[in-house]
């Protein structure tokens, strides 16, 4: 399967397991879990659009994506688009990004074969 469909499928994948914690959970198990879904469904559209990178590097740039976003909050995100980038920065979301690009690390070099340290 190529790593675009695999990505692909990993993303529905993760916004039905989003959509689930926020039903059947709340609270900030919710919340958190929800950031570190957030920075894996940023991890696998990166890769989706640039399937060819390495693992570690989709996963970095879905991090610093993840980061940028969430810094936008300090400054103030317009209104039209706090919806879909939320509108107040909390600093422990940086960390669940963390958490949520490594798991797109971990899941990309598992799908793909990788095994070794030259091929992170």
């Amino acid at each position: 399967m190529s790593r675009r469909w695999w990505a692909f499928g990993a993303a529905v994948v993760t916004v039905a397991a989003g959509l689930g914690v926020r039903s059947w959970t709340g609270g900030d198990f919710a919340k958190y879990a929800g950031d570190a879904l957030y920075a894996l469904l940023v991890c696998e559209i990166v890769v989706m659009v640039a399937p060819r990178l390495r693992p570690a590097v989709a996963a970095g740039v879905a991090l610093g994506l993840s980061w940028t976003v969430e810094l936008w909050q300090i400054a103030g995100i317009p209104t039209v688009l706090q919806p879909l980038f939320g509108s107040t920065f909390n600093a422990p979301d940086l960390f669940w990004y963390v958490v949520g690009a490594a798991l797109g690390w971990i899941l990309a070099r598992s799908a793909w074969g990788y095994r070794s340290p030259e091929d992170i």
